[in-house]
């Protein structure tokens, strides 16, 4: 006849590796983002907050350091100044999630954001676990080998299209639009405006 106490003790095991799926579980929506005249619409902004469950003013805070531009929350969306690619906020929403939100012991997102002093420490409420927060760096064999400054005139090769048809060059952590260009072509390039790491260029006559 079975123990009844290794009986519990396997119901008790079984239980707890039931709850090992919720990280499997967890799915961030795709950014909902359009442009609208001259600014960049993120449409489920809040939804997206809330599945990482942290404060929309936190993760919009995040968002216009990365993009290096201004912006607001409207109700349940946020709009940025500038023209982005929803590729652009996807890979922002990407490393957020990675540096702000899952637990670097275990891999869940079961986590809170908290303050020890001025330092944002990032705690684990599914096994104690708790790190301090630091600001991602791009590391130096990813810098750009030319320098992407609003008025400068530079020899560039198209590498692929945008979804919106541009020409697009991606060069370090920068990613340049050029309207009218074709992947292959070797052009002149006025850079006409720099936001974060996008940058928009135009074929310089």
């Amino acid at each position: 006849m079975p123990d009844p106490y290794e009986e519990l003790l396997k119901k008790a095991y079984t239980n707890i590796t039931e709850t090992k799926g919720s990280h499997e579980r967890f799915v961030i929506p795709d950014p909902k983002v359009y442009i609208e005249g001259k600014t960049t619409v993120f449409e489920n902004f809040a939804e997206i907050a809330d599945k990482l469950n942290r404060k929309k003013d936190d993760l919009m805070k995040y968002l216009v350091g990365e993009l290096g531009t201004a912006g607001k929350i409207e109700g349940n969306r946020a709009v940025f100044n500038g023209k982005f690619e929803p590729s652009s906020l996807n890979s922002m929403i990407r490393n957020y999630v990675e540096d702000y939100v899952i637990c670097s012991e275990c891999g869940r997102p079961d986590t809170k954001l908290v303050k020890d002093g001025r330092i944002p420490v990032l705690k684990c409420d599914a096994c104690g676990g708790h790190r301090p927060v630091k600001k991602r760096k791009v590391k130096t064999d990813e810098g750009p080998k030319v320098r992407f400054e609003e008025g400068a005139i530079l020899d560039l090769e198209i590498q692929s299209l945008s979804r919106r048809g541009d020409g697009m060059i991606r060069e370090g952590k920068y990613t340049v639009y050029i309207p009218g260009a074709k992947p292959g072509q070797k052009l002149k390039v006025r850079i006409a405006r720099v936001a974060g790491s996008t940058v928009f260029g135009e074929i310089s006559q």
